[in-house]
C-alpha cells in the first residue's frame, strides 16, 4: 500500500468512524467531512505540503504551551487535528510493540501514523524552542496586549470549531456546560504543596500529561496546582547542567513513566469517546475552550504580592477599564484582529476544500 492508498483508506476509516445518520437530513450524513476536521484536510498528508501543514501545526502547538493558561490541545482543536493525534497515541499497544519487535516497520509506521506524529513532534519542539523566550518577554512586559490576542483567537475559535458537533441539542448543550464547569473549576483550584515523594510525583505527571491533551486545561498550571511545577523544573534543570545524582534521575524517570501511563491510557479513553459519542464528546472539549477564555481576559493586574515572582507564580486579579492605565481600544483593535485571522483562515481553509472537492 502506497503512501495515497494509505491516505485514503485512513480518510475512509474516519469517515466510517465518525459519520451520523440524520432522519432531517434524508438518511444522509451530517458529519461527514467537517470543514475543521482533519479529513479536510487528509489529501497533502502522505506529501511534503502535508509535512508542512503538520509542522506548522505542531509549532502552533508548541507557541500555546509557552502560554501560561493556553492548551496544545486547543489549538490541535482549532487546527482539525485533534483527533488524529488522540488516535495516533491511543493506537501505542501491544500491536505495535510486536510489529516493532518483527521489525515491521511498514505497518508499524502505518499504524502509529509517524509522518504525522513526527512531522507534529517536530513543529511543536521548534514552536517551543523559538517562542518562550520571546512569549515570556511579551507576557511580562505586554501582559494585557498579549492575552487580547489570544482572547480574541480563541474567541473565534470556539465559534469556528463549534461545526465539529453535527447537532447541537440538549445533551449536547448539557454536556458543553459541564465542559465550562470543570475548566473553571480547575482554575479555582488552590495551589497544593503536597509532599514529593515517588507515588505522588508519579500521580501528578498522569493528570499533567493527560491536561496538556484536553483543550482549555494548561498541563503546566496543573503541575503547578499540585505543587510539583517548581520541583520538576529544578530537576530538569539540574539535569541538563549535568548536576546529576541518583535521586535526579530516578525522579525524573518516574515522572517519565507517569506521563507515559497517564498519555497512554487517557487517550484510548478519549479515542473511543470521540469514535463511539463524538457529538457529546465534542461539545465537553468546546465547553473547557469556553470555560478557559476568562484567564485569557485582557483587562488583568499582577498582584502587589506576587509581582516580584517568576511569571509561572504571578497571580492575575481582574481590574475594570478605569484601573488600566494602557489604551483600552488598542485591546480591543488587537482581540479583533485576532479572531478576524481565525475566521479568514477558516474561511480559506473552507474554500480550498470545496475547490479540491
Amino acid at each position: 500500500m502506497n503512501a495515497s492508498e494509505t491516505d485514503d483508506y485512513e480518510g475512509q476509516v474516519q469517515s466510517d468512524d465518525y459519520k451520523h445518520s440524520s432522519d432531517d437530513n434524508g438518511g444522509e450524513p451530517t458529519r461527514a467531512a467537517t470543514p475543521n476536521s482533519d479529513s479536510s484536510l487528509a489529501k497533502p498528508a502522505g506529501s511534503l505540503t502535508g509535512d508542512v501543514i503538520n509542522i506548522f501545526r505542531g509549532f502552533c502547538m508548541g507557541a500555546a504551551d509557552t502560554v501560561p493558561g493556553v492548551s496544545g490541545g486547543t489549538v490541535a482543536l482549532i487546527l482539525g487535528h485533534y483527533d488524529r493525534l488522540i488516535a495516533a497515541i491511543s493506537n501505542i499497544d501491544t500491536e505495535a510493540v510486536g510489529l516493532l519487535r518483527r521489525r515491521r516497520w511498514t505497518s508499524l509506521i502505518e499504524k502509529l501514523d509517524l509522518r504525522f506524529t513526527i512531522a507534529l513532534g517536530i513543529g511543536i519542539v521548534v514552536g517551543i524552542g523559538s517562542l518562550a523566550g520571546l512569549m515570556h518577554h511579551l507576557l511580562l512586559h505586554q501582559m494585557n496586549q498579549t492575552m487580547a490576542v489570544f482572547f480574541g483567537l480563541v474567541l473565534a475559535s470556539v465559534w469556528v470549531v463549534r461545526r465539529n458537533v453535527s447537532r447541537w441539542a440538549i445533551p449536547t448543550m448539557l454536556a458543553c456546560v459541564v465542559g465550562i464547569l470543570i475548566a473553571l473549576a480547575v482554575s479555582q483550584i488552590p495551589t497544593s504543596h503536597g509532599e514529593i515523594n515517588l507515588l505522588y510525583l508519579f500521580f501528578s505527571a498522569s493528570i499533567a500529561i493527560c491536561a496538556m491533551i484536553l483543550p482549555g486545561i494548561s498541563g503546566a498550571f496543573v503541575l503547578l496546582l499540585l505543587g510539583v511545577y517548581e520541583p520538576v523544573i529544578g530537576m530538569i534543570k539540574q539535569f541538563f547542567k549535568l548536576n546529576i545524582d541518583v535521586m535526579i534521575v530516578t525522579r525524573l524517570t518516574v515522572f517519565a513513566i507517569g506521563c507515559g501511563f497517564g498519555l497512554l491510557a487517557f487517550s484510548r479513553l478519549l479515542n473511543y469517546l470521540l469514535r463511539k459519542h463524538h457529538d457529546m464528546t465534542m461539545a465537553t472539549l468546546i465547553g473547557l475552550m469556553i470555560g478557559s477564555i476568562g484567564r485569557l481576559w485582557p483587562l488583568q493586574a499582577v498582584t502587589p504580592e506576587t509581582a516580584d515572582m517568576e511569571l509561572k507564580f504571578q497571580e492575575h486579579v481582574f481590574i475594570s477599564p478605569a484601573q488600566y492605565d494602557g489604551n483600552i481600544a488598542t485591546l480591543i483593535v488587537l482581540a479583533v484582529a485576532a479572531a478576524l485571522v481565525v475566521l479568514i483562515a477558516d474561511r480559506v481553509t473552507r474554500n480550498a476544500h470545496i475547490e479540491a472537492s
